[in-house]
């Protein structure tokens, strides 16, 4: 717990001390899963999901009791998270607000074999920028860097860079429509 305060405060600039520190929602999301993993492994399924569904309400990071995460992991924000159950990440990650390590989808996991790896393996010193989405069974290389609103769904070598593309300049015509300049398929 001394570790994961310590990171918050080097980590977070606008966190000034440990006390501070331990009120970051990103800490409750961590510390529970941590009970709600041993508790997981340990048989208690129904018990450890409950705690990961508090979490979840409380701090608006959802963990599943069955993802392994290392010493030193920082959810800046926390807000949005989601990691999903096969999920693995490394050591000193660093990961921002609405990243999803999750799986394809239910039509593709249903046909893997019993057991095998549905989510991302994430290696040390990863850093998952603001609404990154990394999605199946691939594998994330140490110091790698995923950039903000990338959607990575192949493996990243160690020490790449994963970026989305940057917004551009333009000038709205006379008869262009907005909303359809600014909508995304989610959007509807």
């Amino acid at each position: 717990m001394r570790e994961d305060l310590h990171v918050v405060v080097e980590r977070d600039p606008s966190v000034r001390g440990r006390l501070e520190a331990a009120l970051h929602p990103a800490l409750t999301a961590l510390w529970t899963h941590r009970v709600a993993h041993r508790l997981h492994t340990r048989g208690h399924r129904m018990a450890a999901r409950l705690l990961a569904r508090w979490a979840r309400r409380l701090t608006a990071v959802e963990i599943h009791p069955g993802a392994v995460l290392g010493r030193r992991v920082f959810i800046d924000h926390g807000a949005a998270v989601v990691i999903g159950e096969t999920c693995t990440v490394g050591d000193d990650v660093t990961i921002y607000h609405q990243v999803t390590l999750g799986a394809v989808g239910w039509w593709s996991d249903n046909n893997r074999p019993q057991g095998a790896r549905r989510h991302p393996v994430v290696g040390r010193n990863v850093v998952l920028g603001t609404n990154a989405t990394v999605l199946g069974p691939v594998t994330v290389g140490d110091d790698a860097v995923i950039g903000a609103q990338a959607l990575v769904n192949k493996d990243v070598p160690e020490g790449t860079r994963m970026l989305a593309a940057t917004a551009t300049t333009g000038r709205r015509g006379p008869s262009e429509d907005v909303i359809a300049s600014i909508a995304s398929a989610g959007s509807w």
